[in-house]
């Protein structure tokens, strides 16, 4: 069982900053792709970046330029850090990982951004 903890959400103006970082745990010898995902009130939830072990990382278009993924293999965790935060960023933003190609979500931290 894999166990995934987020931190780093909170309350920001627009144009601000963020670091968001999720530390998983449990049985984790094929832990593969990690990233994150967002979900607002009302609307599914959606792919904001991932990152793959080896590093390569790919980004949804409304946060390209704005966002940077990034991750240590050796503490099993996964970084967010988000530049130029816009009102609509506001989410409650979830780490996923993959595990023996089971995916995984944590229980989220929200993110406010304020004008």
């Amino acid at each position: 069982q894999v166990r995934l903890v987020e931190s780093g959400g909170g309350l920001v103006q627009a144009g601000g900053s963020l670091r968001l970082s999720c530390a998983a745990s449990g049985n984790l010898f094929t832990l593969d792709n990690m990233g994150w995902y967002r979900q607002a009130p009302g609307t599914q939830r959606e792919l904001v970046a991932m990152i793959t072990r080896g590093g390569a990382a790919d980004y949804a278009d409304f946060v390209k330029g704005r966002f940077t993924i990034s991750r240590d293999n050796g503490k099993n965790t996964v970084y967010l850090q988000m530049d130029s935060l816009k009102v609509e960023d506001t989410a409650n933003y979830l780490c996923h990982a993959k595990v023996d190609f089971v995916g995984t979500f944590g229980q989220g931290t929200q993110v406010t951004v304020s004008s």
